[in-house]
C-alpha cells in the first residue's frame, strides 16, 4: 500500500510540476506578445480617418485597462482624446503618405466649441496644404456639423438631415421635492450671481442666473453661427435663417431633410457611404485586403509617427503641458478629475525638471474644492518663483475654482466661447430633522458648549454654527478676490465688481481683463515659449502625466494586449443592459453623484454649475 500511494503521489506531483511549467510558459508567452512592438505599416498612399467615439475630451477618464475593456464590450459610453486627433491631423499635413482626411462623425456625440476649435484649426491647416478633406454622415447634429463644416466636401446620406437647434441651459430644481421629504438645505454663499446652490433652494431660475446664462449662451450661439458661415462661405445670418425656418421648410419638402440641407448650402452633395467610398478609392487607391479605399485610423497612425519621432530623438528643451480637466477635488485623483495633491505634484515635477523651460496649464474645469485649488495655486507660484513662465490655456470651461488656479499665470488665453469667471464661494449643509419628524423620530440630548451638536444632520442648524459658516465663506471669497487681484494686477474692488459669482464668455472676459488673449492651445504654447525665450522649432511640447511603476506598465501592457487580441478576434463581451440604461437615464442620480464628490477639507467650494 505504501508503494502504491508513493507511486501515486510521485505521479500527481510530476503532473503538478508539468502543469505549472505549462502555465508559466503561457504567461511568459502572453507577456512577450504584449510587449512586442507591433508598429503598423503605412501604405505609400492613404487617407487618414478621423472617427471620434462619444465625447471629445481634454483628458480620458478612469483606468486605461477599464477603457480598453469598455471598447471590447461595445459600451455606449465613449471618449476620444482631442490631442490624439489634433496631433494626428498636424502630422498628416506634412506627410506625403497621407493624401486625404476623412471625417466620419456618426459616432461623435459632442464637445464644447473651444475643444472642437482645437480640431478645426488642425483641419483648416491640413486643407491649406492642398490636401482634400471629406466629411460624411448619416445625419449631422449640431456638434457634428461644426466639425464637418470645415471640410472641402460634405456628403449627407439621402435619408439624413442637418439639425442645428442652438444652445440652452435648463436645470432641475429640487426644492419642492426636498420640502416633501422634510430636508432643509442650509446655504452660505457670497456673490449675487453664485447660482450653484439654487437647484436646492428654488423652484425656478433666478433673475440673476437667467441674465448671465442668456449672456454666455448668446455669445456661444453667435460664435457658432459665425464659424459655420465663415467655413462654408455663407451669408451672415444664413444659419439663423435655416434654424428658424426648419420646421415649416421640412413640412414643405415632405420631410426630405437632405434636400433641405443641400438647398441651404450646408452640404456639398447627397451620397450614400458606398458612393463616398468609391470617390475615396479613386483618390487614394483600393486596399489590397478589402474592397474599400486605403485608409489608416488615428491610433495606428500615431503609433507610426511617434515611433519615427523617437528614432530621431533630438533632446530639445521642453514646454511642459499639465492638463487640469474635471472637478477639482482634494487629495490624489484619477484622470478626468483635478486632484489638489496629484495636480500640484505634476506642476512640481515641471519645476524640478531642468529640461522644462515653461509650463502651459490647460484648464477645462468647473472648479470644486477651494482647498485643493489653493494647493495648485501655491505650486504655480513656486514654479514662477523659479523663473519658469506659466501660461494658461482655457478649454470649454475654466470657471470658479478653474479660474482660481488660472489667476496666477503670466498670461491667460481663452476662446471667445470659453465659459469662465464665476468668482464666488459657497457652502451647503443639509439637515433632515423634519424628515425624521415625519416618521416619528425625535432627537434630544446635551452638549458641553453652545456649539456642541449644532452641525449634526439630524438637528436644525444652530445660529452660532450658521454665523461661523457664513464668516468662513466670506473669508474664502475675500481670499479668492485677493488671489485674482494679485494675479491680474487689479484692486480688490475692481475684481469684486466683475466677480459676485458671475459667469462670463471668453470674449467678455477679455474685455474685462480676466483673460489676456483670445486664442487656442497652440497660441498659448507659442506664448509660453516666447516668454522662456525659446525660438520657433527649437523646443518640444511634452504632456506631463502621472508616471507608472514598471509593474504597472507591465500589467497595463499585458492587459491591453489581451484586450486588443480579443478585439482583433471579434470577441465582444456583453455590456450590462442596466449599465447602458443608467448612462442614458436618471439625470437626478447624476446630479446627486456630482454633489457627492464635493468633499472638501474645509467644506468651501468654488464651483460653477454652468454646464449646457
Amino acid at each position: 500500500m505504501r508503494a502504491f500511494f508513493g507511486a501515486l503521489w510521485r505521479g500527481l506531483d510530476g503532473l503538478r510540476r508539468f502543469l505549472h511549467l505549462v502555465l508559466l510558459l503561457l504567461i511568459f508567452g502572453i507577456i512577450v506578445g504584449a510587449l512586442r512592438s507591433t508598429i503598423p505599416v503605412l501604405p505609400a498612399k492613404a487617407a487618414l480617418v478621423i472617427r471620434p467615439e462619444g465625447q471629445i475630451v481634454e483628458q480620458l477618464t478612469g483606468d486605461p485597462f477599464e477603457r480598453a475593456l469598455e471598447k471590447v464590450q461595445g459600451s455606449l459610453r465613449g471618449e476620444t482624446l482631442v490631442w490624439d486627433l489634433a496631433d494626428a491631423i498636424d502630422a498628416a499635413r506634412d506627410d506625403d503618405r497621407i493624401q486625404a482626411l476623412v471625417l466620419d462623425l456618426d459616432r461623435f456625440t459632442g464637445a464644447g466649441q473651444p475643444t472642437m476649435q482645437e480640431l478645426t484649426r488642425a483641419i483648416d491647416e491640413f486643407r491649406a496644404s492642398g490636401k482634400k478633406v471629406i466629411a460624411q454622415g448619416s445625419v449631422f447634429l449640431q456638434a457634428q456639423y461644426y466639425l464637418a463644416a470645415h471640410a472641402d466636401e460634405i456628403y449627407l446620406d439621402p435619408l439624413g438631415f442637418v439639425l442645428i437647434d442652438g444652445f440652452d441651459r435648463y436645470v432641475m430644481y429640487y426644492k419642492a421635492a426636498l420640502d416633501k421629504l422634510g430636508i432643509d438645505m442650509n446655504v452660505f454663499r457670497v456673490g449675487a450671481y453664485k447660482s450653484a446652490v439654487e437647484p436646492f433652494t428654488r423652484t425656478d431660475m433666478s433673475p440673476q442666473d437667467r441674465e448671465e446664462s442668456l449672456a454666455y449662451l448668446g455669445a456661444m450661439w453667435q460664435g457658432y453661427q459665425g464659424e459655420i458661415e465663415r467655413a462654408r462661405k455663407l451669408e451672415a445670418g444664413a444659419v439663423a435663417k435655416y434654424v428658424e425656418s426648419l420646421a415649416p421648410a421640412m413640412t414643405t419638402r415632405k420631410g426630405d431633410g437632405a434636400q433641405l440641407a443641400l438647398a441651404a448650402g450646408l452640404v456639398t452633395g447627397i451620397r450614400t457611404s458606398l458612393e463616398v467610398e468609391r470617390e475615396l478609392t479613386d483618390l487614394v487607391g483600393q486596399d489590397e485586403d478589402s474592397s474599400s479605399y486605403r485608409q489608416v485610423e488615428v491610433g495606428d497612425y500615431l503609433r507610426v509617427v511617434n515611433a519615427e519621432a523617437k528614432l530621431r530623438g533630438d533632446g530639445k528643451p521642453v514646454v511642459g503641458v499639465v492638463v487640469a480637466a474635471g472637478e477639482i477635488l482634494d487629495g490624489d485623483q484619477p484622470a478626468g478629475t483635478v486632484g489638489g495633491e496629484s495636480t500640484a505634484r505634476l506642476i512640481r515635477e515641471a519645476r524640478l525638471d531642468d529640461d522644462v523651460k515653461a509650463l502651459v496649464l490647460r484648464i477645462d474645469s468647473p472648479g470644486g474644492s477651494m482647498f485643493a485649488a489653493e494647493q495648485i495655486h501655491r505650486e504655480i507660484e513656486a514654479l514662477k518663483a523659479e523663473g519658469k513662465p506659466v501660461v494658461v490655456s482655457m478649454g470649454d470651461l475654466a470657471a470658479s475654482g478653474g479660474y482660481y488656479i488660472a489667476s496666477p499665470a503670466d498670461e491667460i488665453w481663452a476662446r471667445p466661447t470659453t465659459i469662465t469667471g464665476s468668482i464666488g464661494i459657497f457652502a451647503t449643509i443639509p439637515t433632515i430633522n423634519r424628515t425624521l419628524d415625519k416618521v416619528g423620530i425625535e432627537v434630544d440630548g446635551v452638549g458641553t458648549t453652545p456649539l456642541s451638536g449644532q452641525l449634526r444632520l439630524d438637528r436644525p442648524l444652530g445660529k452660532e454654527a450658521g454665523e461661523f459658516l457664513q464668516a468662513t465663506v466670506e473669508h474664502g471669497y475675500e481670499t479668492f478676490l485677493a488671489r485674482v487681484a494679485t494675479g491680474r494686477g487689479k484692486t480688490r474692488d475692481e475684481v469684486d465688481a466683475i466677480a459676485q459669482g458671475r459667469v462670463w464668455a471668453g470674449i467678455d472676459a477679455k474685455r474685462l481683463g480676466l483673460v489676456d488673449h483670445l486664442g487656442g492651445f497652440h497660441d498659448a504654447v507659442d506664448a509660453a515659449a516666447a516668454l522662456a525665450k525659446l525660438k520657433d522649432g527649437s523646443y518640444d511640447i511634452e504632456f506631463i502625466e502621472p508616471s507608472l511603476s514598471w509593474a504597472q506598465e507591465l500589467a497595463l501592457q499585458v492587459r491591453a494586449g489581451a484586450v486588443d487580441g480579443l478585439a482583433r478576434l471579434g470577441v465582444r463581451l456583453p455590456a450590462s443592459p442596466l449599465a447602458r440604461l443608467a448612462q442614458r437615464l436618471d439625470p437626478v442620480a447624476a446630479e446627486l453623484e456630482r454633489w457627492s464628490r464635493l468633499e472638501s477639507a474645509n467644506h468651501l467650494y468654488a464651483y460653477c454649475f454652468c454646464s449646457l
